[in-house]
């Protein structure tokens, strides 16, 4: 199994490779030059086995004999085993056809975990064979960066540094980022947006001498490893309702698209996935462009789900590669207009996305009233992303079809915009009561590349 960028311009590379080296040198990120399909008997055969092993039938296709089959059943076992459910990612029946998948079980409360928890691991294995030491450098909306610090923190070969917008994150989140003692974590406050942050990631990987320097990787939805690993929930929740015999849709909270994309991987892989829905919170951008074709960027705009406050997703770049028939030239020549203002694709292009996904709006008042309106009917308590998420599969079900909306994080995680719906104030789990009481770690920072690469030379252990 060989990774091509989407940009047609980068070293071909094997899977550890891709991994390792997260954005390709042309920029562009990277992909399998072909998908493995399952067949309808080998769908049918993941029914009842535990998460871990079906995580391994889905994803050893692509692993081109990185591991063996004992490690990466070993390197699974340790993902998962600090999940809080046995099932890791379970299925709860919000109405009649409409399911919610709990992706939040982990230990940071997000579905991020699903899929650092697993390349923690995969790098640390790798790291330990080559004897190699890495410097991950990632941007986070909120989530990425406390499930990249719970799953790197204390190894010995990794350095981590997690730029976050400075007050644009929930005080959960933030804390979640600023509280490890472990020496070889840090969290920067950047000051900007979320965009910010993820354009000062990518500008240090596009500086080739910086990247060679500190031995750069990314654990950003970049990195293939990390779509990849999210393909696995896709799969257990559809056997769970029927799937290969019974049609499934999904609809998926999304601000940088990976985990909307990682549905489209399992569609392609063979999964009877009727419709992918795209829901995005008032910055819309995605949606907007799913409806119209112009890619525009207009600023974010602070929400109750900050997650998603996002206007460049990255990910899109991976759906527009398949668009465009893996017309890597188009690719970057699309980027190209992207970093001067926006882009607008073609009708054929447009079409070719509207066949594979489907998109919706929720705002900020649509949001919390959706937050309220759901406790009432179902008793179940949902984050303000879940919430959009939940929104919009409403307005898009089809009879016949279930419908499963995938619960992104736990309401724990913002506990403010839940009282504001709902009077009710959700509490952490016990293995983060102490939160609030623990000392905080932070370097507030320019939105600046050369203040952020000598930060990282300082601080980083060599």
């Amino acid at each position: 199994m060989k990774y091509v960028s989407t940009r047609g311009r980068a070293p071909v590379l094997s899977f550890e490779e891709a991994m390792m080296t997260g954005l390709a040198r042309d920029g562009g990120l990277y992909l399998p030059e072909s998908i493995p399909v399952m067949s309808a008997d080998e769908i049918a055969a993941l029914e009842g086995l535990p998460y871990e092993e079906v995580a391994f039938r889905v994803m050893w296709p692509f692993l081109g004999g990185a591991f063996t089959e004992a490690e990466f059943r070993e390197i699974l076992a340790r993902a998962y085993k600090g999940f809080a459910h046995e099932a890791k990612a379970p299925l709860k029946q919000l109405a009649p056809g409409h399911f919610l998948l709990e992706l939040f079980h982990g230990p940071t409360l997000a579905f991020k975990d699903f899929a650092m928890q697993l390349i923690g691991q995969m790098m640390q294995a790798s790291l330990a064979k080559s004897g190699k030491r890495i410097t991950i450098v990632g941007a986070t909306s909120g989530d990425t960066g406390s499930a990249a610090m719970e799953a790197f923190r204390g190894l010995e070969n990794v350095d981590v540094f997690i730029l976050y917008p400075h007050g644009r994150v929930s005080d959960v989140q933030r804390r979640q980022m600023t509280t490890p003692s472990e020496a070889n974590v840090h969290a920067l406050a950047i000051d900007g947006t979320f965009d910010d942050a993820q354009a000062r990631v990518k500008d240090m990987f596009n500086d080739f001498d910086f990247r060679d320097e500190v031995g750069l990787a990314g654990v950003n939805s970049i990195n293939w490893a990390r779509v990849l690993a999210q393909v696995v929930y896709y799969s257990t929740s559809a056997v769970s309702l029927g799937a290969p015999h019974r049609k499934v849709s999904f609809t998926v909270p999304t601000g940088n698209f990976g985990d909307i994309f990682a549905g489209y991987i399992a569609k392609e892989m063979g999964l009877p996935i009727e419709r992918l829905v795209v829901a995005t919170n008032q910055n819309d951008i995605l949606h907007r462009c799913l409806s119209t074709g112009a890619y525009i960027p207009d600023g974010v705009r602070p929400s109750i789900s900050p997650s998603m406050d996002i206007q460049v997703s990255s990910n899109f770049e991976r759906a527009l590669y398949f668009a465009y028939g893996k017309d890597g030239a188009a690719v970057s020549e699309l980027m190209d207009e992207l970093k001067a203002g926006g882009f607008t694709l073609s009708q054929g292009v447009k079409d070719a996305l509207a066949a594979a996904f489907d998109s919706g709006r929720c705002s900020e008042d649509e949001t919390s009233a959706t937050i309220t309106r759901v406790l009432g009917a179902s008793a179940e308590l949902l984050c303000p992303h879940s919430a959009v998420g939940v929104k919009v599969a409403d307005e898009q079900r089809v009879q016949g079809v279930p419908m499963i909306t995938l619960a992104t994080a736990h309401p724990a995680k913002f506990p403010d915009a839940v009282e504001a719906a709902t009077g009710l104030r959700p509490g952490l789990p016990p293995h983060m009561a102490d939160l609030f009481e623990r000392p905080e770690r932070v370097t507030r920072i320019a939105n600046d590349l050369g203040a952020l690469e000598a930060h990282v030379r300082e601080h980083r252990r060599k």
